[in-house]
């Protein structure tokens, strides 16, 4: 079944020739002295998907990464991120364009751009998508989506996008917090959900419950995680920089969880109470 899934799986993204791969290698709070040597390694370890943003502090990084490495950039998908919008539609291009030039130079681009937030309210939200859209339309975004937007968010975009629907909502998604409704609505409209925080920043890595189903498949549990998420269908984004963990992180594609074990990990759903950043708004 599951367990033919790959490290070099591309998924295609909506409305588009471009395919993301099933697993990404996330860099939140990943020190700048340090985010060029996790990024390497990670590509080193079979990552082709990293996932960076403004808010980060390190997109310059994860840029030097990219110039050192022997893997090819149209080998490797870069996302970044946006979190709020300046003045105008122009001033907020400039933004976005500054984070391009920082990961990929000045004739470079990022594979995908998001709007990292829904919390600019509906006109920052609008600002915000038409200059990713005109960022897309000059090809320095290959494509363009949206982070911790629920139902609501995503609907009110009919009304001006031109690129609809989002290629990707990336969301806080692991057994604690499952996020349904966004999760269902996002799969039926072929938005590619992708997962952060899918190891729970190890909060749970000793509940006794995960530790069990570990042991059971001679993994650990932040393994397991991984898997669980990809088994859903989420492109899980694991963070990390010790060494051995970024390896580990990615060595979860020999293995199945079994239908059994999936309901177990399944059943600890907490809803929004399970979040440990933000569990969508999908009014």
């Amino acid at each position: 079944m599951s367990a033919s899934f790959k490290i070099t799986d591309l998924l295609p993204l909506p409305n588009s020739n471009v395919r993301i791969p099933r697993l990404g290698f996330g860099v939140y709070r990943s020190p700048t002295n340090q985010c060029v040597q996790s990024c390497l390694k990670a590509l080193d370890a079979g990552y082709r998907h990293i996932d960076t943003a403004q808010f980060y502090a390190n997109e310059a990084e994860v840029g030097e990464a990219l110039r050192i490495t022997s893997v090819p950039r149209d080998q490797i998908f870069v996302t970044t991120k946006i979190l709020s919008p300046a003045a105008s539609v122009e001033a907020t291009y400039d933004k976005l364009l500054a984070s391009v030039h920082k990961i990929g130079g000045a004739d470079g681009y990022v594979d995908l751009f998001l709007i990292h937030s829904s919390s600019s309210g509906s006109a920052g939200r609008k600002l915000l998508w038409q200059a990713l859209e005109k960022l897309y339309a000059e090809g320095k975004a290959r494509s363009i989506g949206v982070s911790n937007f629920g139902v609501g968010h995503i609907e009110e975009m009919r009304s001006y996008a031109q690129v609809f629907p989002p290629h990707v909502n990336q969301i806080e998604l692991h057994p604690w917090c499952q996020q349904r409704v966004i999760d269902e609505y996002c799969k039926k409209n072929g938005i590619i959900v992708e997962a952060y925080s899918p190891i729970v920043r190890n909060y749970k890595a000793n509940d006794p419950a995960l530790v069990e189903v570990a042991k059971k498949y001679g993994r650990s549990t932040q393994q397991i995680l991984i898997r669980y998420a990809l088994q859903k269908g989420w492109v899980p984004l694991p963070k990390t920089d010790n060494p051995e963990r970024i390896v580990a992180n990615a060595d979860v594609f020999g293995f199945d969880i079994s239908a059994d074990d999936m309901a177990v990990l399944d059943s600890f759903d907490q809803g929004s109470a399970g979040a440990i950043v933000e569990a969508v708004n999908n009014e």
